[in-house]
Order: structure tokens, then C-alpha cells, then sequence
């Protein structure tokens, strides 16, 4: 799934909440009918819940494995070393650079690689849901286009429920099933992805600079 909206409208908040990095005010956000607003982030992530933040945040002192290491701490106790080492593999997989370097520290990789140690990083502990905070952000076309493959990927071949927060709104709804538009903290309009795509109030927005008139469905 998708959210899309301007700067402010309240996404990454919204990614935030979900994963309990914030307070929620109002409203309850339910997983399986159970209502997580009652945990702590560290237990949701333990539950299988990795928040991706956006601007990568990884440990730039420590090198790429110790990265990855660290990314397997929520769910230490679930894991062996054979299936954690298993899991490094995957992600090795999925970023073959990060292999290349995975004894270099994580604050001399350049952007590209930052992001996609920081995805790496988040994978290593087999989330069932992971929230993508702008993964595309000040990143060359060419690592765009790899690091949105790579999330179709993790989604179609291992089942991995993906909620991406992005800007980029037409690289967003070619790889999402669904997407919400948010304005000021409200969803405005929700649909099919490909449906969104043709959307003139989309359009008009994400390429015209207007805004969406919110629409009832």
C-alpha cells in the first residue's frame, strides 16, 4: 500500500503512530482486530512491526554486518545463528553491494547504499509488516528505480505487507495494490493503485500543483 501527500500532511506521522514512535490522540489502530496503541515500539517491533525511517539513520561508526546484526536484536530470542546468518544471506541477496562492503563502515556507503542498508537492516528480523518513510528521497534515478524493485520484490516473493510512504507518487503507485492520499491529516481519496494513476484529481495535483477535492466512495 501507498500514501501519497504534499510535505506536512501528516505520513510520516502517520507511520510513526502505527509503529509507537508517537502518542495517538484519538482513533485506535488495530492489526488483526488487536489494538496496538497499548504497546511500547519496542514490542511492536518484536510483533513483527519494522518502521524504515526516512533520511536512513543507520550507525555510520559501526561496518555494514554489525548494521545488520543489530537489525535481528527485536526478534533475538525467536531466531537461531543458522537462520539469522540465513536472513543476512537474503538481504545480501537482495543488495549485493552491501556483501561487497559488508566490513565497511556504514557512514562512508554513499546515499544509495545508506537506504539500502537501512531496508537490509529492517529485513534481517523477517518483519511481517514493514513502513517505508520516503526510501526514494535524494537518491540518483538509477538507485530509485533499484530500490523500488527491491520492494516489489521483498512484497511478491516473501509476503512481506508494505505500507510506503513516498512523494514520488507515480513510482509509488506502479509498484503498490493500494493507495491513500493524505491532505493535512485526512484521507482525501483512496482507491486501486492503477486507478489512481488515471485519476484526473491526482493528476491535477501531482502534476499541476493543485490540490485534491476530497471525494466520498
Amino acid at each position: 500500500m501507498a500514501v501519497l501527500g504534499a510535505n506536512g500532511a501528516g505520513k510520516t506521522t502517520l507511520l510513526k503512530a502505527i509503529s509507537g514512535l508517537v502518542p495517538i490522540k484519538s482513533g485506535i489502530i488495530k492489526l488483526k482486530g488487536e489494538d496496538l496503541s497499548k504497546y511500547p515500539a519496542f514490542r511492536l517491533a518484536e510483533m513483527g512491526i519494522m518502521h524504515i525511517p526516512e533520511g536512513r539513520r543507520v550507525f555510520s561508526t559501526l561496518s555494514v554486518e554489525e548494521n545488520l546484526n543489530l537489525g535481528s536484536w527485536s526478534n533475538r530470542k525467536k531466531i537461531s545463528s543458522q537462520e539469522l546468518q540465513k536472513n543476512m544471506e537474503w538481504v545480501y541477496s537482495l543488495f549485493p553491494i552491501l556483501k561487497e562492503r559488508k566490513r565497511q563502515l556504514a557512514g562512508t556507503l554513499s546515499g544509495g547504499e545508506q537506504q539500502m542498508l537501512s531496508i537490509g537492516r529492517g529485513l534481517v528480523s523477517q518483519p511481517k509488516i514493514l513502513l517505508l518513510d520516503e526510501p526514494s528521497l535524494g537518491l540518483a534515478p538509477v538507485i530509485v528505480l533499484e530500490i523500488f524493485r527491491v520492494i516489489k520484490q521483498i512484497h511478491e516473493e516473501e509476503g512481506v505487507t508494505i505500507l510506503l510512504v513516498e512523494q514520488n507518487a507515480r513510482k509509488a503507485l506502479g509498484i503498490a495494490n493500494y493507495g491513500y492520499i493524505l491532505e493535512t491529516g485526512n484521507i482525501v481519496l483512496h482507491d486501486a493503485a492503477t486507478a489512481l494513476n488515471q485519476n484526473e484529481h491526482v493528476k491535477a495535483a501531482y502534476l499541476g500543483g493543485g490540490r485534491l477535492k476530497k471525494e466520498t466512495k
